[in-house]
Parts: structure tokens; sequence; C-alpha cells
């Protein structure tokens, strides 16, 4: 079961479009500075440095001098906005990063994240987002990474999300700050993974985004608020369960209810969606959130998701994927809440029908759950009425959805022979490959699919039902297969479980598989 992955953002764009008024910022600021762009060296670098710093020490002295007349020291104000404006223009010269840290500017430039006056903080976000944005830093890796850790060094993180939380979305200007303040968070974890969980350590952010998209107006900074938190959680059981103790899976799934029962209206909107189901499926990978969302009744709620066939179908899927993997409890809650009949509808391939479920991927990648969810059913409900249950389904209306296992053993089966076939062709060609990497790639040509379907055909021949049995051997013959088949199948899946939750869980898997293997 892969983790999921957050899409990539948009810039910001008010309603629809900042980037215009991104570059002309960038243009003014060139205008402003003494120096064309093609001289931008050290020594301009320098200039500007001295001029920025000498304005912040008018302004700091004539905001001390004149606390009380704001008047006095306005202008002061004016001109240090203009000389922050002009340091954007360094942006266009990440090479001279490493030169900015060593002029000790990086701490004077942060410390204005706290200016009284938000407007001269709204300046410093929106040089920061510059600077470290994804287009500006790309070949240019070291500088990037000094750059980076220089600010974290100097409490970027806590001044930024400090920051945040002053800035409303009902002012547009501080609605592009909100934005941009994500961004540069964003971009500072491309060049550092690291900074992922030190941001959630040091700082409130995930409160904050917690709170964010439990807003029931969508708006752009909600959306990116869900794709922050979705790459938050991504690869970090550490943020993971730190939002699990948080109540954050209760507030994931109040955010995904809002649309049990109706569609997003735009493609952003969709997409915010799919990033709150991602973060879903993160936040599912501990065990003590897996029991969070069962509590939370997350389990009926993906189930209704499913009934009303709203774009959300299949991410209500996955999500049921998630939580039932590796966890009894959850199988059972999904018998007693009656998601066998919907679970094999859609299994029986009762989808609905859109222009993106008409794509072919989307009714494999819906294929490949099902089969996953089916399995960690007969792995999580081993005995009692439950199980008795499962398997009726397999009788029911003449062995029909054992036809349907069987046509997607074919499919899968067939599908990992070519890959097989391929993969002795390019070590034929003298393209090296080691074990590891050619059974990787077979599994991502379908082989783990495939392992899961005769994971359940074992199942079932276990049950000692005859009915199933004569099907299952009769459907064989008809492909002229044999158990054997299953077994190779099987005994290949067995021999590469993994010991990822510990040596003894690994010994426990391997002898249900063996269980299976032997009954064969």
């Amino acid at each position: 079961m892969e983790v999921p992955n957050a899409l990539k953002r948009k810039r910001y764009d008010g309603e629809n479009s900042m980037e215009a008024e991104v570059d002309l910022s960038l243009l003014e600021a060139v205008e402003k500075s003494q120096n064309a762009v093609e001289l931008l060296d050290l020594r301009t670098l320098k200039k500007l440095v001295l001029s920025f710093e000498r304005r912040l020490k008018e302004n700091i002295e004539a905001r001390l001098k004149y606390p009380d007349q704001p008047e006095r020291f306005a202008d002061s104000e004016v001109e240090l906005h203009e000389e922050l404006e002009k340091l954007k223009i360094l942006a266009g010269a990440p090479e001279l990063y490493p030169e900015l840290v060593n002029l000790n500017a990086i701490p004077s430039i942060l410390n204005l994240l706290s200016h009284d006056n938000t407007d001269i903080a709204i300046d410093v976000v929106h040089l920061l987002e510059d600077l470290t944005d994804e287009d500006v830093l790309e070949d240019n890796d070291e500088p990037a990474r000094i750059l980076v850790d220089s600010l974290i060094e100097n409490n970027v993180l806590e001044l930024l999300v400090q920051n945040l939380q002053r800035l409303s979305d009902k002012d547009p200007d501080e609605m592009s700050a909100i934005y941009n303040t994500l961004a540069s968070i964003e971009n500072m974890i491309e060049v550092k993974p690291a900074v992922a969980e030190l941001v959630c350590e040091r700082t409130k952010l995930l409160r904050w985004l917690l709170g964010k998209i439990k807003v029931r107006e969508f708006d752009s900074n909600k959306q990116y608020a869900s794709e922050i938190l979705a790459i938050l959680l991504q690869n970090s059981p550490a943020n993971q369960k730190r939002l699990g103790q948080m109540n954050g899976v209760d507030v994931v799934l109040q955010a995904v209810a809002m649309y049990k029962s109706k569609d997003p209206k735009t493609s952003d909107e969709e997409e915010m969606l799919e990033n709150l189901f991602d973060c879903l499926c993160c936040l599912l990978m501990p065990l003590e959130n897996k029991e969070r969302f069962v509590k939370a009744e997350g389990v009926e709620l993906m189930i209704i998701i499913m009934k009303q066939k709203k774009s959300a179908y299949a991410s209500a899927i996955r999500a049921l994927d998630f939580s039932m993997t590796k966890y009894p409890p959850a199988c059972e809650r999904f018998v007693d809440v009656l998601g066998l009949k919907t679970a094999f509808a859609a299994f029986m391939g009762k989808i609905p029908i859109s222009k993106k479920n008409k794509k072919e991927r989307y009714q494999e990648e819906l294929e490949e759950r099902l089969v996953s969810l089916i399995a960690s059913l007969f792995s999580g409900i081993l005995r009692g009425s439950r199980r008795e249950r499962l398997l009726s389904k397999f009788v029911e209306n003449e062995c029909e959805k054992i036809d349907r296992l069987m046509e997607l053993y074919i499919r899968y089966s067939d599908r990992v022979k070519a890959e097989t076939q391929r993969l002795e062709q390019l070590e034929l060609d003298d393209l090296e490959m080691d074990e590891e990497e050619k059974y990787n790639r077979k599994l991502e040509s379908g082989l783990y699919t495939l392992q899961l379907i005769a994971v359940i055909l074992g199942h079932l021949w276990c049950s000692e039902h005859p009915q199933m049995k004569a099907r299952i051997e009769l459907l064989l013959k008809q492909q002229k297969l044999t158990k054997k088949d299953i077994k190779d199948i099987l005994q290949e899946y067995h021999d590469n479980i993994g010991d990822l939750d510990g040596a003894e869980e690994k010994e426990r898997a391997q002898a249900r598989i063996q269980k299976i293997i032997s009954s064969l």
C-alpha cells in the first residue's frame, strides 16, 4: 500500500492569478535598484545590504523616539519597504546567497517578521517566497542549502508561523501573505526535507492548518492548507502521530464529510478534497490513528460516501483500505455496518460513471484497492458469524465473485508474465539488475495485486466449502492452470514478506501464508 502523494501547488492568484503581480513587483524592484541585473555581483550585494541595514536602523530609532506619533516614523517605514523590495532582485542571483548569509543580513531581515507594522512583515514574507522559489533554486543546490540552513538557525519557522496567526483572510494583501508563507515553508521542505518535522516540533503550524481546513467556505488558502498538511504528513510517522493526538483524525473526517452528498464545484476544490483524503490516508498509517478513525465512525462515513456515489467515491475506498490494513477492529466494524454489500457491488464493477471514471487507470486503481480491502477482511476476520458473512458473498449468484476474482487473476498474471519476459530480455541485452530490483519492477507491474488475489483464493479454498472449491477447480481447469500456479505465487509472496513491523510479525504473517499453501 503506497503512501499518498501530495500534488504540487499552483501559484497563489487572489482569485485566480497572482503570477503577473509577483513578476511586476520583481520588475519594480529592479527599476528601483541603482544597478542593472547584469551588474548583480558581490559589490552590489554589499551595497544593497548596507542600504537596507541603514534604513532599518533609521526606522528603529524613529519608532523609539516617537512611539506615539506614527506620522514621525511613517517616512522611514516607506523607505524600509523600498529597501525590502530592492532585495528581491537577489532572486536573480542565487549563487550570491552564501554571501548574503556571510554578511549577516538574515537575522535583520527575519526580525522584521515581528515588526509592529504588518505591511513590513508582509514585505518580508514575499521576499522569502521569492528567494526560496523552486524555479530560482533549481540547479543551485548548495546556495539553496546554505540559505535555508541560515533561515532555520535564525528561527524563520517560528517567526513565519507567529506572523501567520495575526494575518486575516478578509484582507487581500494579508490573504496573499498567508499563501506566500505556506509557499516559503514548502520551498524550504523541498530543499531540506527535515523541515517538515522541524516546523511541527517548533511551531503551532499543525494547529493553524487544522483550523483552516475546518472552515466551511472554500478559498485558495484552504486548498493550499490542505496540500501543506498532506506534505507534512507524508513519510513522517512523527507528524502523523502528532496530528492524531491533536484530534486531527476527527477534524479531517469532518472536512471530508462536507462532500458526502455533494461534489466540489471547481477543479481547485476537487484538488483540495483529494488533498484531504491524502491527509486522511497518511493519518491512518499509525495503529493508534486507525483506532481513532473507527471510534470517530470513519468507517461508516466512508460507506455513506460510497453509497452516495459522488466524486469522493474512489477516495473513500482508498481510506477504507488504509484503515483496514493490519487492523481487525476496522474490518469487524466494516462488516457490522453492512459494508460488504457496498464493497462487493464495486468489486463486481458497479461503480459510478463519470468522465474521470471512464479512464482505464482509474478503474484499475479501484480494482486494486478493492482486492486489497477484501484481502484485509480475510486476514482480519478469521472466525465467527462475520467470517461466514464474508464467505457467503462468494457463493451467492452462482459464485459470480469467484468468477470475477479469476478474471482478475488471469489479467494480472498475464501482465506480470509480460514484465518478467521484458526483464529477461533486458538481461540478455547486458543490462544488469539485481533480484530485489527485478522483484520491485514486477510488483509495480501488478504482482502485488496478483499475490493478494492468490491469498483470497487460498482463504476460499481453506474454508472447505464444496461449492467454492469446485468452482475454483473448474475455473483453473478452463484456463489450463492448476493449484500449483497459485501456490507458486503464494510461495514468492511468503519468501518476500519484510520485517518492517518486526521479526515476530513477519513470522506470524509467513505462518499464515504457509498454512494456505499447505491447504492447497
